[in-house]
C-alpha cells in the first residue's frame, strides 16, 4: 500500500520534492525521524544568520509548508502519510528559536523535538487527530517544535550540565 500512496508523487515535482524532505521522507523506516535530520543542514546553513532572520527563515518554512504538505496529500489522497516530512523540517527550526546552536544544542534538541513528535502529549495529539489538510499536518510538528524549544531552553539555563552529556 506504501508504494500504491508513494507512485502518486514525484521528485521531479518541486512541492513533492520539498514536502518528501528532499527524499529523506522516502526511507522506509522512520522517516519522520530521517526527515529531522534532513533538516539539521539546513539549520547549520541558518546557523549565522541574526535572531530575526532565523525567526523569518522558520515562519516561511511553516507558512509555505502548509501548502507543501497539502497539495502532496491531496496528491498522495492520504492524509498527512509518513513519507510527508516538511512538517519535521520546519518543527525542527521552530526547536532551536532563540538558542545557540551547538552541537550540544543540535544532539538535545533534535532528541527532545522527536521525543515530543512521537509521544504527542496534549495538546498535539489532539491536534494530530482533529485537524486535517495542509495546516494540521504542519500544526502537530510546528508545537512538538516549541515544546522541545521551551525544554531546551530551559536545559540552557537552568541545568547547562545537562549538555555536556551529550
Amino acid at each position: 500500500m506504501q508504494a500504491e500512496f508513494r507512485a502518486r508523487v514525484s521528485m521531479k515535482n518541486p512541492v513533492h520534492f520539498l514536502a518528501l524532505g528532499f527524499g529523506s521522507g522516502l526511507v522506509p523506516v522512520m522517516p519522520g525521524t530521517f526527515g529531522s535530520l534532513a533538516a539539521i543542514p539546513l539549520i547549520l546553513l541558518c546557523m549565522g544568520l541574526s535572531t530575526p532572520s532565523f525567526i523569518a527563515v522558520t515562519l516561511i518554512a511553516s507558512v509555505v509548508g502548509i501548502y507543501l504538505c497539502g497539495k502532496t496529500a491531496d496528491d498522495m489522497q492520504v492524509h498527512d502519510h509518513g513519507s510527508i516530512v516538511w512538517d519535521e523540517i520546519a518543527g525542527m527550526f521552530v526547536t532551536f528559536l532563540f538558542l545557540p546552536l551547538t552541537a550540544s544544542t543540535l544532539v538535545l534538541g533534535f532528541v527532545l523535538f522527536r521525543l515530543f513528535d512521537i509521544l504527542k502529549p496534549w495538546p498535539i495529539g489532539v491536534i494530530d487527530k482533529r485537524l486535517h489538510g495542509g495546516t494540521g499536518i504542519m500544526l502537530d510538528d510546528l508545537l512538538a517544535g516549541a515544546m522541545a524549544c521551551a525544554c531546551l531552553h530551559i536545559c540552557v539555563t537552568l541545568y547547562p550540565a545537562v549538555l555536556t552529556l551529550f
